[in-house]
């Protein structure tokens, strides 16, 4: 008796949406309800399809910026919380080099300077590195004209210059006869007097090639040989920066940083890739979730055409309700009808839409359709697209969420609408 029991309640509760799925493939009498119900299914298919597109472009941006930050920043950052340089002791050095999961670390030292070359002149970001900074950074992968990331050879030193400050300053890295001069104010206190340069060190260094990465990056920064830097600012050891790559077969960034502090102790501040630039990558997800809010906004908008077609379709069938609630089926069991009615034709639309969305990513992600604008200046020639699996629940939960909203006022009318027959 009790699995006779079951098997009714399992039926009682699929029974809406036998009836929904009924109503939703049959032929209305009126074709009005026929053209509402296609409209609103249209609508909410180019909507979703939108969604996942726009999402999937906005993700295929934020890999791009990233791994375009990743060719210049590195997993960790160690600076000094106050002040701009440190030393680094030997006993720290060796904890770093001894720890579990540290593959590299690499010196810095980084100040503006003005920059001359020929007849031009620019302020920029010097940063002086050691033999290691490649390595701990993808830079050699941003190269652009030159060599590899190449500071030192045969006893001269070189520079690397960003695409930006090599255009401002008009640097021909072939060129191997016009050095770069590189000012940086004289830290002993003395004056120039009647010759304003000499309150300056001044630094000579051939360039050796361009690097692109972001313009933020490439209209700032000329990368020198640490050495170099050092001497220019009169610093024996000081440094303004460690800067560590991860073994992550090793360890994870989150474990690193803690050991990091117990061997660096207080007064540093570190930082990883997501904390060195955390203010863009604010500013990306939050036009990716205003992006989904406008869209969800239009969607809301086109669900109207749900309530139209459900309360057109809940005045078609209203002997079917009347039927329906004199075998027995109560308010509930009406409303969950046209509620799933309005659910199914959503999700019926979203699913042709979100598929739709998929095959026009994967067809732009293999054949690269769609160029971006101004790809001649760009790191890309592609809209860079990637696909995510949290878009299209997303998505889907959004069209379940506004669906079940717009279906509730038809369905609740249906049941009402039930109650009244009876009582006649």
């Amino acid at each position: 008796m009790s699995c006779v029991l079951r098997l009714v309640s399992i039926y009682m509760r699929s029974l809406p949406f036998t009836f929904a799925a009924r109503y939703l493939v049959s032929k209305k009498s009126t074709n009005a309800i026929n053209l509402i119900t296609f409209i609103s299914m249209l609508g909410m298919a180019v909507i979703s399809m939108a969604m996942v597109l726009v999402l999937s472009v906005f993700n295929g941006f934020e890999g791009l910026t990233i791994s375009l930050f990743n060719s210049f920043n590195p997993d960790i950052q160690v600076s000094a919380t106050e002040g701009k340089v440190f030393t680094v002791t030997d006993e720290q050095e060796n904890a770093l080099l001894a720890m579990p999961g540290i593959a590299m670390v690499s010196r810095v030292l980084e100040e503006k300077a003005a920059l001359k070359y020929d007849k031009y002149e620019f302020i920029g970001s010097v940063k002086g590195v050691d033999d290691l900074y490649g390595n701990v950074t993808g830079i050699d992968s941003a190269m652009l004209e030159g060599r590899k990331f190449v500071l030192r050879s045969k006893g001269r030193n070189y520079a690397v210059v960003g695409a930006g400050v090599q255009g401002k300053l008009a640097i021909n890295p072939d060129d191997q006869h016009r050095e770069i001069s590189i000012l940086v104010p004289n830290r002993s206190g003395r004056k120039g007097g009647l010759v304003p340069t000499q309150a300056f060190n001044r630094g000579q260094v051939l360039p050796s090639g361009a690097f692109s990465i972001q313009a933020e990056f490439d209209n700032k920064y000329v990368f020198v040989p640490l050495s170099l830097m050092q001497e220019l600012l009169q610093y024996d050891q000081e440094i303004s920066a460690l800067e560590i790559k991860i073994d992550l077969t090793q360890t994870t960034v989150a474990k690193a940083k803690k050991d990091l502090v117990a061997i660096m102790g207080t007064g540093f501040t570190l930082k990883d890739r997501y904390e060195q630039n955390a203010f863009l990558y604010k500013i990306m997800r939050t036009e990716k979730w205003i992006t989904y809010a406008i869209l969800s906004l239009i969607l809301g908008i086109a669900a109207f055409n749900i309530i139209g077609s459900l309360s057109m379709l809940v005045l078609e069938k209203k002997q079917d309700i009347a039927v329906l609630k004199a075998l027995g089926a109560d308010a509930g069991t009406i409303r969950r009808i046209f509620l799933a009615e309005g659910l199914l034709s959503s999700l019926m639309a979203s699913a042709i839409g979100i598929v739709i969305a998929i095959i026009i990513c994967l067809i732009q992600i293999n054949f690269e359709v769609i160029p971006m604008p101004g790809s001649g200046t760009f790191v890309v020639t592609a809209m860079p697209v990637k696909l995510k699996i949290m878009d299209f629940l997303l998505v889907g939960g959004t069209v379940v969420a506004i669906s079940l909203l717009a279906s509730w006022i038809p369905a609740y009318r249906a049941a009402s609408i039930g109650n009244l027959v009876n009582k006649e």
